[in-house]
Formats: structure tokens, sequence, C-alpha cells
């Protein structure tokens, strides 16, 4: 017992530089067809004021790695198996109820991908930007009700003091994201989790979106950016981890990813970005299907879509490969130093 409590104290020295680190965070969900892992054994850390953006398909785990940070599984249907998320030096698998609620939202706080199930339907506006305010911030419920109109007007809702009396059903989706993004921004948290922040967004209020959290950045705000949008990463990540089928399969600086990508996903990912060519715009898919969370194959999850598939990626699950300067990827090519797996 002395030496489990012992390494705990060495651990939190440990995480005292970085605001998050997650380590071997597994996560299982159980439904009427049985019990799946929807995020199996992922490790990265995010730096204090950096930007890290996690991408990849649909349903492989992003969203679930993102909830998990601040402990909002739910449960059941969801459970974190195993795993250790430690942030800004705390411990966040061994916090209470109350203390999981002093950090959410005033440290850590979330956009999520459907506002319109975040936000309650049964209050108005202001009363839900307020109560954010008034419960993590010393003001009066007159400078709270201030500060929020203020804050719609800065992610681009006309007639901001109207929208404060206006439920949530009586805006659009765009408005209702906006709505989120301002109420995740205005606490000046120390970690943002933004799953598809921009998505019902036109280009322009998205342009202003990032521009605000650029200039959060400035006060040493980092985030966890999940997007489709390799564009969006390029522009406001620094590294990138990218994720397939429950699993991390590669990470690195945002220019090591794009300009030298060594996972065959990562790959195709980039593939299918459309690029112009002879006039026309070309896409390229990643053939197959993503398999089943029931029935992930035994070895490397991507092993049936690849056109590098060995023997041995059938049935073990390939480590991670240093590739120089923090960049990693869990691939059997690069097992012999090699991995030059062109970028059509």
């Amino acid at each position: 017992m002395e030496t489990t409590v012992q390494n705990k104290k060495m651990e939190s020295g440990e995480q005292e530089a970085r605001l998050l680190t997650v380590r071997d965070l597994t996560v299982s969900f159980s439904t009427d067809d049985g019990t799946f892992k929807a995020a199996d054994k992922i490790s990265f850390h995010i730096e204090k004021g950096e930007n890290v953006g996690l991408v990849g398909e649909s349903g492989c785990g992003k969203s679930v790695t993102a909830l998990s940070i601040p402990r909002l599984i739910p449960s059941p249907p969801g459970n974190i198996d195993s795993g250790d998320i430690w942030f800004d030096g705390k411990d966040i698998m061994s916090m209470t109820s109350e203390q999981l609620r002093d950090i959410r939202g005033r440290a850590i706080s979330m956009i999520f991908q459907e506002p319109l199930s975040a936000l309650s339907p049964l209050h108005r506006i202001g009363r839900q930007m307020t109560e954010t305010l008034l419960l993590h911030q010393d003001m009066s419920k007159k400078e709270a009700w201030q500060f929020s109109e203020q804050w719609l007007g800065k992610v681009g809702i006309p007639d901001a003091a109207d929208r404060m009396f206006a439920y949530p059903f009586q805006l659009s989706g765009g408005m209702q994201q906006r709505i989120m993004i301002a109420m995740a921004l205005m606490l000046e948290p120390n970690l943002i989790i933004a799953d598809e922040p921009t998505t019902a967004l036109d280009v322009t209020t998205q342009a202003q979106v990032f521009e605000l959290i650029k200039a959060m950045k400035k006060k040493h705000t980092s985030m966890l950016l999940i997007t489709h949008d390799m564009g969006v990463v390029w522009e406001m990540c620094e590294r990138i981890l990218v994720m397939y089928a429950s699993n991390i399969v590669e990470f690195g600086s945002r220019e090591d990813i794009f300009s030298n990508p060594k996972h065959p996903y990562t790959i195709g990912l980039l593939n299918a970005i459309p690029k112009l060519m002879g006039g026309r715009r070309q896409l390229k898919d990643i053939p197959g299907q993503v398999p089943s969370p029931f029935d992930y194959p035994k070895g490397c999850h991507f092993e049936k879509r690849c056109a590098f598939s060995m023997e041995k990626c059938m049935t073990e699950k390939p480590p991670f490969y240093e590739c120089g300067n923090g960049h990693q990827a869990a691939c059997f090519l690069l097992e012999n130093g090699s991995g030059s797996m062109p970028l059509i």
C-alpha cells in the first residue's frame, strides 16, 4: 500500500509541468448486443498553452475520449474501465463529485457537438449563462448578465440583448452553437475541449470564433480540438493525434503529420482531402469499411483496409515506433526503421 501511495505522489509531481496527461485510458459501453470498447488504452498529453488536434473517422472514439477527461461519460451504459487522467497536477480519477463540479466549466470547458442536447430547453439563454458565471466567479447578477451579453456579441450573435431572453429552441442551430462557444470561453478556462465546435457555423463566424480562441491562447489556455476539417487542424493546432477504431495510431507535430505521415490510415486521411487536378476536384477514398466495435481485429484494427497489411498485422497489435522529434506511429512497417509509404 505504501508503495502505491508513493508512486501516486511521484506521478503527481511528474505531471505538474503538463496541463493534461491521459495514460492507458480504456472506456467501454454495455448494450443489448454486448459490451464493446470505445477507447482502448489511449495515451497522450497536452502542454500548457498548447492546441492539440484529434482527428479520425466518425465512431472511432474521439468524443468518448474527450468526455472521459472531465468524467462526463454516462454510467450506465458507459464505464471508464482503467487508466489515469492527470489535470494540472491533480488526479481526475480520484476526485469526488464536488471536486469535479468545481473544475468543470471553470478550469475545463467543453464545447459539445450537439448544442441543443447540452442547453436546457426549460431556461432562457441569459439564465443559463449567468448561472455559470455566478457559480465560478465573484460577480453580482447584474455584472454576470452584462458580461454574458458582451460574450454573445463576441461570438457574432446579433441583437444580443434580446437573445438573452430567448429559449434554445427559438434559435437556429448555428446560434445555439455560438452560445455554447461563448459559455465555454467566457470563464477563460485552462483547457477547452472542443468537439466539432464550428460545424454548424458559416465560414465568417468560424474565423471569428477561432480568432477568439487564438487570443485566449495568449493567456495560456490549451485546447483539445476534435474535427474532421484538416484545414482547421493545420490552422489551429501544434500537434495532432490520429485515431482509428478505438486506438490512437499516430501522433506528432502538425508539420510531421502533414508532410511525413507514417501510418497507412493517416496517409489515407490526407489522400482523402479534395484536390484540384486538371480543373476537376479529385477524391480518393479509403477502401473497405470501419470494423464493428463488437468485432475489432485481434491485431491492428486497420489491417483489413490496409494496402500494406502483413500476416503479423492480423494477430499482433503493433507497438508505437519512434519516427524522430516525438513523432510516433503504431505500424509494423516501421519496425526496421523503414516506412517510406508514398503520399499519393
